[in-house]
């Protein structure tokens, strides 16, 4: 792992940490960091949720600009699969994630939040796929899932203009999830994934798999998606636990041991 992303664990949540100042550009060290601690996050039995933060001032801006301005065409072809490698390991971890964003999420950025399952962002953040203004358009994801989440139309306005929203528009629109003080953002992301420590770590990542992979194929195959996988947790122990307990105690009461 790369000092530009540390992987830092504290009571079950796991928050990784993009650290390159001052606008955290994602280069391919970040982009490569970035891999490695999505890859032991998911790994690690005593992560349970994941926070993806940037620090007190700003998400990410986006690519190194600097860094891709003189690249070929056949630079870009050995490129383009890494430049989707660490958004891909952002939405494979099979734990709840949420991107905490403060100031700027562009480009890259936005393309990481978009990512995570849920976004906390601050009052003042600004998010965007300002690609088209390079002459290109977003290559790590943004054109389709930001059209899975706020839809088509909005998701062309977006990526065609390449303008930036602000996070009450964003809120209003399904970019985010929950705006708050910028000082409140972190705070807030863990408060998000606190539910889930000490849950039913094989039925949350089952139940992620089922919407992440229902999304891509059609109802029926969806369908049959969800019914494997809700079979395959009867092999769990969390299964029978939180059904034993829902019999003699009432819902809500089990003690899940992630197993």
């Amino acid at each position: 792992m790369t000092s530009l992303v540390r992987l830092e664990v504290e009571e079950g949540i796991g928050t990784v940490r993009l650290d390159r100042p001052p606008m955290n550009a994602l280069n391919a060290e970040i982009q490569h960091g970035l891999v490695a601690a999505c890859r032991e996050a998911a790994e690690r039995r005593d992560v349970s949720a994941v926070v993806v933060w940037g620090g007190e001032k700003v998400f990410a801006a986006g690519a190194d600009i600097k860094e891709m301005e003189t690249m070929s065409y056949t630079d870009m072809v050995d490129h383009s699969g890494s430049l989707q490698h660490f958004t891909r390991a952002i939405a494979g971890i099979p734990k709840p994630t949420v991107a905490a964003i403060t100031g700027y999420a562009l480009g890259g950025g936005c393309e990481v939040a978009l990512a995570c399952d849920f976004r906390v962002a601050a009052r003042n953040a600004k998010l965007g796929q300002p690609e088209i203004l390079l002459g290109v358009i977003p290559g790590a994801g943004g054109t389709q899932r930001l059209a899975r989440l706020v839809g088509p139309a909005k998701a062309k306005d977006l990526i065609f203009s390449g303008r930036f929203v602000s996070a009450d528009e964003a809120l209003a629109i399904g970019l985010v999830d929950e705006v708050v003080e910028a000082e409140e953002v972190y705070a807030a992301a863990k408060a998000r994934l606190a539910p889930f420590v000490g849950g039913p770590a094989y039925a949350l990542r089952a139940a992620k798999e089922a919407i992440d992979r229902g999304l891509e194929v059609d109802l029926e195959t969806g369908l049959e998606l969800e019914r494997l996988l809700f079979s395959s947790l009867f092999a769990t122990r969390d299964r029978a636990t939180g059904m034993r307990s829902f019999v003699e105690n009432g819902p809500g009461k089990a003690s899940f041991e992630g197993a």
